[in-house]
């Protein structure tokens, strides 16, 4: 798999009364739409849910990333995949069965990710990465957008990285929270190759501007630009 870094705007940080729009101010620059889903049980907030990511699909064409900050993600997460979500991602520590859902959401149609938080190791689940297509480590604590980029969660990425690569595993390696210009190098640098960025991009006077400079930070530490 080409390692091109992969820009995902996170519509959390974006003004929910004009979602629409929102997502059509980052057409053609961004990758994906980080889709952040939170359900007040498994995080302590509340956002949206699958009747607006199913309204949302008609009105774009780039690719969903949904990420589901949600309990009982075995029983939600298939339909994201039907609703034509690109990537769904769920938490480890919100699910009993992560290689079984990402079976179901494979055969759904969805790439299957695994999302990792802050005070979680990812060791226990390093044995799981050829099952998944994704595994987002949380570099700041689940539930919340705006907070400090914690660049102590990076041993993740690196560990994580280690092992694709001794396996030969194609798998995207996302980093979310605090992504922004002074971040995406760093996390870039650990073995990241998919970023969320919320405030960095829809808090900037030309988003899709902020995108193309991330991307081309991100790429310069990558050994690609």
């Amino acid at each position: 798999m080409e390692r091109s870094p992969i820009i995902a705007p996170s519509i959390l940080a974006s003004d929910f009364s004009r979602l629409a729009q929102e997502v059509h101010a980052i057409e053609g620059a961004a990758d994906w739409v980080h889709v952040d889903v939170m359900d007040n049980h498994f995080v302590p907030n509340l956002t949206i849910g699958l009747p607006v990511v199913q309204s949302l699909r008609k009105a774009t064409s780039i690719p969903f990333d949904v990420h589901l900050m949600i309990t009982d993600p075995q029983r939600w997460a298939p339909g994201y995949a039907e609703a034509g979500a690109y990537n769904v991602t769920f938490h480890a520590e919100a699910c009993d069965d992560p290689v079984a859902l990402a079976r179901t959401l494979r055969a759904a149609g969805a790439k299957a990710g695994l999302a990792i938080d802050r005070d979680t190791p990812v060791e226990p689940y390093l044995e799981l990465l050829p099952y998944l297509d994704t595994i987002l480590i949380m570099t700041i604590k689940a539930g919340f957008g705006g907070q400090a980029f914690m660049p102590e969660m990076l041993d993740k990425v690196r560990d994580v990285r280690r092992r694709a690569e001794v396996n030969d595993l194609e798998i995207r390696i996302e980093v979310d929270g605090g992504i922004a210009a002074d971040t995406i190098e760093q996390a870039a640098e650990a073995g990241a190759d998919a970023f969320v960025a919320g405030t960095a991009v829809y808090g900037a006077a030309d988003p899709a501007e902020a995108i193309r400079k991330l991307r081309g930070l991100a790429a310069g530490r990558m050994g690609l630009a």
